[in-house]
């Protein structure tokens, strides 16, 4: 578990902290032959490939999987075994996502050209999409969760759930959110019968969701053929906070995200030396419950700036998945926020709260994506197109696209435009 203690002085110096600290987790290894050997075996046999490595991959003891789709039945039944307050919890989370989610979606609109053309912008949803849930060290009904009421959100015809796990909760979970299908399959090979389809498994238009780096990397390899919604690492969060932050809630937040295992890093930044100091002292000792950092296996760094202005620079050249802002210098400066995945704002902002029921999407860009990437939302399973309707525009237009269309040397470009001057085709 390496730990960091930096010093950085001005916000020029902000960048090479920000690399030093992501340089404490090292890059995953190369998996790339062996996805793409697993991608080129389903695509070749199907059903019967997707059985094999199931029975390899997905199941520690060997023993074969029930049916690839998972009865109703079964997803009925995990909805009527769930303890009332825990239902409850879900359908709550359900909620609050689902609101945020359709905030995201846009009407179409027209705009109104000078020429007197109109092109309405138009957004529509694909027509099936995937979400995958990992199995892993523990089941995740919050991941079927967010993705699963995005998907539904945007307006997507058919969802699916595809994941190696039997865990009942996740199954009730992905009852209540609205899934259409789950399928009992998982890494690379689940993903490639996702995007590329089977005699069982329909084939998808996006592909979602968490997993190991086989998961990613099959992803990585098949977008193109597939949408995604992004290369998904090991999870990381960063705490800004001045001297008035509460010491244990910081430590709490970031040993909740420690909790995440190998591979996560977390990050507090603060102009006050004894803050730092205090917060670092819990995590060696333990907060919540869970263990000590150094058994986590999440790597941690502690970076004193002189001010909350360094402090920003900091943030935004690391770029983090989770940031939160605490205190009465920090909190204003959230407006100013443009690289992270999702922003906390306040003491009573626990990063956790997004994990399951704040109504933000748990589903970000990682290892310093936040600079150019969104997080998980009804948008990632829309696309925008545009419906043009020209009339009497074609012959205002005409000229000047024929000229640019001779500039490229496009000549039935430009005649095309032409045959339309004097009003032919209206």
């Amino acid at each position: 578990m390496p730990v960091e203690l930096l010093r950085v002085g001005t916000a020029a110096e902000a960048g090479s902290a920000a690399a030093r600290i992501r340089a404490l987790v090292p890059g995953g290894g190369h998996v790339a032959e062996g996805v793409a050997a697993l991608i080129d075996d389903v695509r070749t046999r199907g059903d019967a490939a997707l059985a094999e490595h199931a029975t390899r991959f997905d199941r520690a003891d060997g023993v074969p999987f029930g049916p690839l789709v998972v009865p109703d039945g079964e997803l009925d039944a995990a909805v009527a075994g769930l303890d009332a307050e825990l239902r409850a919890a879900l359908e709550l989370a359900i909620d609050n996502v689902a609101a945020v989610s359709r905030a995201t979606v846009h009407e179409d609109r027209d705009v109104e050209l000078p020429q007197g053309q109109r092109v309405r912008v138009r957004e529509v949803p694909v027509r099936r999409a995937a979400v995958y849930v990992p199995g892993g060290r523990a089941p995740y009904p919050s991941t079927a969760i967010m993705g699963v009421v995005a998907a539904r959100a945007a307006g997507v015809d058919e969802v699916v759930v595809a994941t190696p796990s039997d865990d009942p909760v996740l199954r009730a979970a992905c009852r209540l959110a609205g899934v259409d299908r789950v399928y009992r399959m998982g890494g690379a090979h689940g993903v490639a019968a996702l995007a590329l389809g089977t005699e069982t498994v329909d084939r998808v238009d996006v592909v979602v969701g968490p997993g190991n780096l086989w998961v990613q990397e099959a992803k990585r390899q098949l977008a193109g053929v597939v949408g995604i919604d992004g290369f998904a690492g090991p999870s990381d969060l960063l705490v800004l906070a001045d001297g008035a932050a509460d010491p244990q809630l910081a430590a709490l937040d970031l040993g909740a995200q420690a909790e995440h295992g190998e591979g996560s890093l977390v990050v507090l930044v603060t102009d006050d030396e004894a803050l730092q100091a205090a917060v670092l002292a819990q995590l060696e000792a333990g907060v919540g419950g869970g263990a000590p950092l150094a058994g986590t296996g999440a790597a941690y760094a502690s970076v004193v700036v002189p001010d909350p202005e360094v402090g920003l620079a900091v943030a935004e050249a690391f770029a983090a998945e989770h940031l939160e802002l605490v205190g009465p210098t920090i909190e204003p400066l959230a407006p100013r926020v443009r690289s992270a995945g999702c922003v906390f704002v306040g003491g009573a902002a626990a990063t956790a709260f997004g994990d399951y029921v704040a109504g933000s999407n748990h589903t970000l860009p990682t290892d310093g994506a936040a600079r150019f990437a969104s997080t998980l939302s009804a948008r990632t399973f829309r696309r925008t197109m545009n419906e043009v309707h020209l009339g009497d525009a074609a012959g205002a237009l005409a000229g000047p696209g024929g000229r640019i269309a001779d500039a490229e040397g496009f000549v039935v470009h430009a005649a095309s435009m032409r045959a339309r001057q004097n009003g032919q085709g209206r």
